[in-house]
Parts: C-alpha cells; sequence; structure tokens
C-alpha cells in the first residue's frame, strides 16, 4: 500500500525536490493538502498558486526563533500528521540542524527520490519535544497564553 502524504508538512530546502515531490503526488488531484514551510517564500507561493500545496509558512531552518514561530503557526492553524524531510538534507545536516529537525515532530519521514519515485523511511534518530515542536501544546500561540492567563486570574 503507498504511503499517503495528506496532511503532512514538507520541509522545502531544495526546492527542486519539493516541485518534483508535489507533482508527483498532487498535480491529478484536486486538491493538496500539504503544507510546505521553507525560506524560498517566492517559490513557495509558486508551489501554492500550482495546487501543490495546500499553505505555506516561512521558516528559516537554521534559526530556532523561526522554527518556533513555524511551530506556533502549525499548532494554531494546522493539524499535521508528520514532517517530511528530504533524505539528502537530513544526513548533509549539522548536528545543530538535526536537532532542529528531530523537534519538528514525533513523526519523521525520511524521502528519498529514485527512478521508481519517492521512498519513504522514518528518521533513524529520537524525537525531541520542546518550544520547536508543532504537534503539542508547547507550541502555544500568544492567544492560547492570554487565555490561559485570563482563565487563571478568574480563580
Amino acid at each position: 500500500m503507498p504511503f499517503e502524504v495528506n496532511n503532512y508538512l514538507l520541509v522545502d530546502i531544495d526546492s527542486a525536490f519539493s516541485r518534483a515531490f508535489t507533482e508527483h503526488y498532487f498535480a491529478k488531484q484536486a486538491q493538496s493538502t500539504l503544507i510546505a514551510a521553507g525560506s524560498n517564500t517566492r517559490y513557495l507561493v509558486k508551489l501554492m498558486f500550482d495546487e501543490l500545496i495546500k499553505d505555506y509558512c516561512y521558516c528559516d531552518f537554521n534559526n530556532e526563533i523561526s522554527v518556533s514561530e513555524l511551530a506556533s503557526y502549525l499548532h494554531e492553524h494546522h493539524e499535521i500528521k508528520g514532517v517530511l524531510i528530504n533524505q539528502t538534507d537530513y544526513q548533509l545536516a549539522d548536528d545543530n540542524q538535526k536537532f532542529i529537525f528531530n523537534s519538528l515532530h514525533a513523526v519523521r519521514i525520511l524521502v528519498q527520490q529514485d527512478e521508481n519515485g519517492f521512498n519513504f523511511t522514518p528518521a533513524p534518530d529520537p524525537a525531541h519535544t520542546n518550544h520547536l515542536s508543532c504537534h503539542t501544546d508547547i507550541a502555544q500561540t500568544t492567544a492560547d497564553v492570554l487565555t490561559i492567563s485570563e482563565h487563571l486570574n478568574k480563580k
């Protein structure tokens, strides 16, 4: 059974890979459910315009503040099942970059392209749950914090 890529976050570091991946899975479908994040927003807008992704968010994956903002955005606006990362980007990442990748979500899937399509393998390193994670309440938004504060002040 083929791997379903619906409702995942695609880490966009290699734009050519992202284009090939999204065209492979969503060019013939009516609507994409993939969210993409990366620093090349001009390219991400084009993917969205071509209806190959549902939404995009700017993210500099070398900057923890930017990744934390991505986590808050995803927590507030999307419910993703996991993160898709180009296997080559993951393998070439330094320790700090891998820490960020492994913090994004408990489910991290490495994607490799070959002549037959795309192959999926779980990330080999353990996941980290912290302020960079988009699948937990740690990624609270300002509105969440204000609501909690208001609730505590009423008691």
